[in-house]
């Protein structure tokens, strides 16, 4: 029980400092927002914790193609913004990311990778 409140502990802490220097500067709180920072801690879990290596080397291969269908919603979200309001563009992105997540693992299956 202690590992797993020191697991919440650091990685709340990154969430909390990427929200506060985003606050202080939208490019570096973009940029830290960008470093895979949760994928990192969470491969350094799994180690720690002596997961074997493939289902380390699988996380880190699943979260490569998981991000792809990720990506237009960081393009929709500031086009939205401004025209929605904050919970409403939140919402479209959210239908966006899943509708591109579908579509992008139906793509992907035809080149043999399944992400279903």
């Amino acid at each position: 029980m202690p590992w797993l409140i020191t697991k919440y502990l650091l990685t709340a802490a990154v969430v909390a400092l990427v929200s506060e220097v985003a606050r202080r500067s939208d490019r570096l709180g973009g940029l830290i927002a960008a470093l895979p920072l949760v994928t990192i801690l969470t491969l350094i879990w799994l180690y720690v914790e002596q997961q074997p290596q493939e289902k380390i080397a699988n996380h880190a291969w699943y979260t490569f193609w998981y991000v792809i269908p990720t990506l237009p919603m960081f393009l929709a979200f500031p086009l939205l913004l401004p025209r929605l309001g904050f919970w409403p563009t939140l919402a479209a992105c959210v239908v966006l990311t899943v509708t591109c997540f579908g579509l992008f693992a139906l793509l992907m299956r035809r080149f043999g990778i399944d992400l279903l």
